[in-house]
């Protein structure tokens, strides 16, 4: 038999204690009955309940069957085997079909029927240790890499498929398209570079920079990055360094006044350095 008092909760559901002997089961064929007797009310209804359950260890949500007749008590030690937390630092929150929060199930001595749980209801298992689950801390996951040589004998991979449609990297007009077109650009960057030469004064004109004057000192390619480049040595301490890059020294110059850039962005030209006459100022 199972008891409520009005309302012992503070909730306005009533809590049912139970009064069975341990180990009581909640027998169907006391399903769907309702009576009222003086002071107390007994509430028995379906044996089982299906419930969703979320918890702030994982992401996972899991449907399970409970029976009404056992204790929140009881409830927390079954959840620990599915949710991997103690009962002791659980708490537990009941949210309608809807996910709309009815209330917090505190009373462990309080039974699961004694709750408003209905079928679909989900019960929220929130782990006040602060715990990590193994299954969602992906540092600890052992990570499968397939060698590059393997991977190429398979047949059912996205580089499989790319190759037999000639797709991306594998579609070979497109490729030679693309070398054309970078063989073009070289030789346009190399006759730019030859028509520098090394002491000529110049302007050098970069996008979303200023105008810089200054003096060729380099022409030619570079070991930082390919094609060719133009070393500058500026009027005013407006370049990135003094004439090496990358512990090599290409040429002489006060540091902060050496850059390279492309031979697009040099005119050389008669362009005098600008000299600044104290007394004027």
């Amino acid at each position: 038999m199972f008891h409520c008092s009005n309302y012992s909760n503070g909730s306005r559901f009533p809590v049912i204690r139970h009064s069975r002997n341990r180990g009581e089961q909640f027998t169907p064929e006391f399903a769907h009955t309702t009576s009222i007797m003086e002071g107390e009310i007994t509430i028995v209804s379906n044996p089982t309940v299906n419930v969703r359950l979320t918890n702030t260890i994982s992401s996972f949500e899991s449907m399970r069957r409970f029976n009404r007749g056992i204790t929140i008590a009881e409830l927390k030690g079954k959840l620990e085997m599915i949710v991997g937390a103690s009962p002791s630092s659980m708490e537990l929150e009941l949210f309608s079909v809807s996910d709309i929060f009815l209330q917090k199930m505190d009373d462990n001595e309080a039974l699961l029927g004694s709750y408003p749980v209905d079928d679909n209801c989900k019960i929220h298992v929130i782990d006040k240790s602060g715990q990590i689950s193994e299954f969602t801390d992906v540092s600890k996951v052992e990570k499968f890499e397939l060698p590059d040589d393997a991977y190429e004998k398979r047949t059912d991979s996205a580089r499989s498929f790319m190759k037999k449609h000639g797709v991306g990297q594998f579609n070979e007009e497109e490729k030679a398209k693309k070398r054309a077109e970078n063989a073009a650009r070289r030789e346009e960057e190399k006759a730019a570079a030859d028509a520098l030469s090394v002491g000529s004064r110049c302007k050098v004109q970069v996008p979303e920079q200023p105008t810089k004057l200054g003096t060729v000192m380099y022409v030619g390619t570079t070991d930082f990055k390919p094609g060719y480049w133009v070393g500058v040595k500026y009027d005013e301490p407006l370049g990135k360094h003094d004439g090496s890059v990358a512990g090599k020294r290409y040429f002489e110059c006060e540091n902060k006044y050496g850059g390279f850039v492309k031979p697009f962005s040099v005119t050389v030209g008669d362009f005098p350095e600008e000299t600044y006459d104290l007394d004027e100022m």
